[in-house]
């Protein structure tokens, strides 16, 4: 793949991953472009790398739909491991605690959150393993599909379910939403690719892209979880966040678009 198109993609991921977290957060705690740049900054760096390293095709719609998933996936995948077991940061402004906790305790040692976060990142290198393998084995079809398609997802799900439950209660339908939704897209991107991990883990970067995008711009003035029940600090931002509104939608319209051509041109895949 072209390595400029790829950085071109990667910076869309980042820019897009950045608005909804800047719109949910920038009445809580203000906005700086230093904050709001970091997410296309890496998302650029590792779409040149994915695209340079991994098995794309030519410059073609499939190949761009299939990199901004997996750019997306791993931009945030890193940005929450960093927050939960890296960052040092005052967790009393919070809700919910970002940092690892455990039954809604903070974890202070930081050697405990550096062990726990090993653990957690052999964990899902397992889970790319275990995709990759059965990619390995030649297997393809609607039925590999359904099996590896949510996988992603239920890390979502778990990672969340952990962070979330001791605070705001386990509820079954968002604990399953997470990998009904991989799934979903899974299957789009599995007519797409023929390599099970692509399929997997850029379907798990478009549920983010979408779970999120349902919880901050159809419910604008529900406050995120982590910031319930705490206090306005920048009210102008209320009002300020919708000047950037107009890109968030124009990166999902190109991605549509993106889609329906991939699908409309002579394509390959698992299914």
């Amino acid at each position: 793949m072209n390595l400029a198109v790829a950085l071109v993609v990667g910076l869309a991921a980042g820019l897009h991953a950045a608005t909804w977290g800047m719109f949910k957060d920038a009445p809580y705690e203000g906005f700086t472009w230093q904050t709001y740049l970091r997410s296309p900054v890496i998302a650029g760096v590792i779409a040149v790398v994915v695209a340079a390293a991994g098995d794309f095709p030519s410059t073609d719609a499939a190949g761009i739909a299939v990199l901004f998933g997996l750019t997306y996936v791993i931009e945030r995948g890193i940005n929450e491991f960093y927050k939960t077991f890296l960052r040092e940061e005052d967790q009393s402004k919070y809700s919910i605690p970002m940092q690892l906790s455990v039954r809604g305790k903070v974890v202070t040692e930081r050697r405990t959150r550096l062990l726990a976060g090993v653990a957690y990142a052999v964990g899902v290198l397992a889970v790319v393993l275990f995709i990759d393998a059965i990619g390995d084995q030649g297997a393809g079809g609607l039925a590999v599909v359904l099996v590896v398609g949510s996988l992603g997802g239920w890390i979502s799900a778990f990672g969340g379910a952990w962070k979330d439950a001791p605070v705001e209660g386990f509820q079954p339908f968002k604990f399953v939403r997470s990998p009904l939704v991989a799934l979903g897209y899974a299957l789009l991107l599995a007519a797409l690719t023929t390599d099970p991990v692509y399929a997997a883990f850029g379907a798990l970067g478009y549920t983010v892209a979408t779970l999120e995008t349902y919880k901050t711009f159809f419910k604008p003035n529900t406050p995120r979880g982590k910031f319930a029940g705490k206090a306005i600090q920048y009210p102008e931002w209320l009002e300020r966040r919708y000047r950037f509104v107009p890109l968030y939608v124009a990166i999902w319209m190109g991605i549509v678009v993106v889609f329906v051509v991939a699908l409309v041109e002579p394509h390959s895949g698992l299914i």
